[in-house]
């Protein structure tokens, strides 16, 4: 099912590291006010914990939206440092590795 979520979507990572224990709401308001991104369009918005093991996934879909979460028992995700730049975008093909 993510794989058809994320067909001809724009991915943006969020640079450094977000506290997982973030809501919908909240992440939602950082994606408008801290990126200046439209949340409402058809992106997706990618967070990583300070650990890196740990990804949540933002997108809006038609009338509400979803929230993925991944975990990984072992590893870690290469993940962009904080920087001026507060995003970063990738295909949906290096989202996918």
């Amino acid at each position: 099912m993510l794989n058809e979520i994320i067909t001809e979507q724009r991915v943006y990572l969020a640079c450094g590291f977000t506290d997982m224990r973030k809501s919908i709401d909240t992440l939602a308001a950082l994606v408008q006010e801290s990126f200046q991104l439209d949340v409402f369009s058809p992106c997706l918005f990618v967070f990583c914990n300070r650990q890196r093991d740990k990804l949540k996934i933002l997108q809006w879909q038609h009338n509400g939206f979803w929230l993925h979460y991944r975990r990984l028992e072992q590893g870690r995700f290469q993940w962009p440092q904080a920087s001026r730049d507060r995003t970063v975008v990738i295909s949906r093909r290096e989202l996918n590795w």
